[in-house]
């Protein structure tokens, strides 16, 4: 944590093909040792496939699925004399946006397509249709939030 005062937000340069700064944004996450142009590459080829096979344009599905994905409520640890309690939060709007980017290439790496163009693009149509793994894993935890809806006045 910095003593005086936070680092100003950086705004994110849009990408080169769709001009888009949520592509630019996921393209960030999704790159390994620092390789953006093979993390572009995976990005852009998913988007086209996604096109070929639902007929829609690649760029919104990709925007439906992420608004699919994003999480409203979660729930935060909280420490209130000796007992610990999982207490419901609001997501904030730029960690909703990395919360459902994060979630949505993780399970995407998990599946059982061959290349990883491929996984992403099944995971985008799957979360675009609300289904599949990213979420099923925000729907738990709106789940864990409303389980845990007792807790609400610990929010701090």
């Amino acid at each position: 944590m910095p003593r005086k005062k936070a680092p100003p937000k950086r705004d994110l340069i849009p990408d080169t093909k769709y001009g888009d700064r949520l592509i630019s944004q996921f393209i960030g996450a999704m790159m390994t040792s620092g390789k953006k142009a093979v993390a572009e590459g995976i990005i852009y080829s998913a988007l086209d496939s996604i096109q070929k096979k639902t007929g829609q344009a690649g760029i919104e599905v990709f925007h439906k699925a992420i608004n699919n994905v994003k999480p409203v409520l979660e729930v935060k640890s909280r420490r209130v004399g000796g007992a610990t309690y999982q207490v419901p939060v609001e997501v904030r709007a730029d960690r909703r946006v990395a919360l459902a980017i994060r979630w949505m290439i993780n399970y995407s790496r998990s599946r059982g397509e061959h290349t990883m163009a491929e996984k992403l693009a099944g995971e985008m149509i799957a979360a675009a249709n609300n289904e599949g793994a990213s979420i099923k894993k925000k729907e738990d935890t709106h789940k864990m939030a409303e389980a845990n809806k007792a807790f609400a006045h610990f929010r701090w």
